[in-house]
């Protein structure tokens, strides 16, 4: 079955014949701009804020659907239809899909846009029906970049009205010949200081890759669970060496903190050290 999976990146358990990915591809001839992908297949958008492979885990994260991808000239726009759960399958209660459209302008100037749509359906006890739109613009002049993502969620979770929200940014720049880069880096995702009021203001990373972005310490990897429902604010300082073409040395300060500190006794969650040393051993 599609969705037969408990969940699309933590069921290990194989108990039939079991892929990471399997899909058929087609290209129609007279349109290669067009092409459908069929089957169980990984998906990555932008920065994996929200549809991610989370290829740091054991596993990975596979869906099972349908995907398009249109790419005329600079715009490519993707359509997703993927089953994340089916009743009928003998280990899920209800059924659960995502659906979703993503577009990306290349080449504007030295920028590129991204413009999205996600929708979270669960029917039963999940009773969901969330949106999600959100924009993401990167930058690169060759003396400054960065990025801005901002995202609202809308509609239902778990039975109750939500309303939430996420921002992140960052901008760097590059020293001594392009060998050193310093990002100054903050991310909110929103978070609920009243539970109790029947409103969720709380922001879902959905099937984020959030080992990308808060800290490779994996404190919150599932948002909102790891942040209680308060919600998540990382200030980090990011630098980095690059002594040689195969050797890159990188230092990532991270300070977190609740959105919405509620009843914590304080909103301080804590600090990260992030030292990493990658050297390319293979030329490929």
């Amino acid at each position: 079955y599609w969705g037969e999976e408990t969940n699309p990146s933590g069921d290990y358990t194989a108990d039939h014949l079991d892929l990471h990915q399997g899909y058929l591809r087609y290209r129609p001839t007279g349109a290669s701009w067009l092409t459908a992908t069929v089957g169980r297949q990984e998906t990555a958008f932008g920065e994996e804020r929200l549809i991610g492979r989370s290829d740091w885990s054991s596993q990975g994260r596979a869906f099972d659907g349908v995907r398009l991808d249109a790419a005329r000239g600079k715009t490519t726009t993707t359509l997703i239809g993927y089953k994340i759960g089916d009743e009928t399958a003998p280990a899920i209660a209800d059924n659960h899909d995502l659906f979703g459209v993503y577009a990306t302008a290349k080449e504007l100037g030295p920028s590129t846009l991204d413009v999205y749509w996600l929708h979270d359906r669960g029917e039963g006890a999940l009773d969901t029906r969330e949106h999600i739109v959100g924009l993401r613009w990167v930058f690169d002049d060759g003396a400054v970049d960065g990025r801005f993502e901002g995202a609202v969620q809308r509609g239902r979770r778990t039975g109750e009205t939500v309303s939430a929200y996420m921002l992140t940014a960052y901008v760097g720049k590059g020293f001594a010949g392009g060998k050193a880069h310093v990002t100054l880096w903050y991310d909110y995702l929103s978070g609920d200081g009243n539970p109790a009021d029947g409103k969720i203001q709380v922001f879902n990373t959905l099937y984020g890759t959030n080992h990308k972005s808060y800290g490779i310490a994996d404190q919150f990897t599932n948002i909102p669970v790891h942040t209680a429902g308060h919600g998540l604010q990382d200030r980090a300082l990011k630098l980095s060496l690059r002594p040689g073409a195969d050797v890159a040395v990188e230092a990532d300060a991270h300070s977190f903190a609740a959105a919405k500190q509620g009843s914590l006794s304080t909103a301080h969650y804590g600090d990260e050290l992030d030292l990493t040393v990658t050297r390319r051993v293979t030329s490929s």
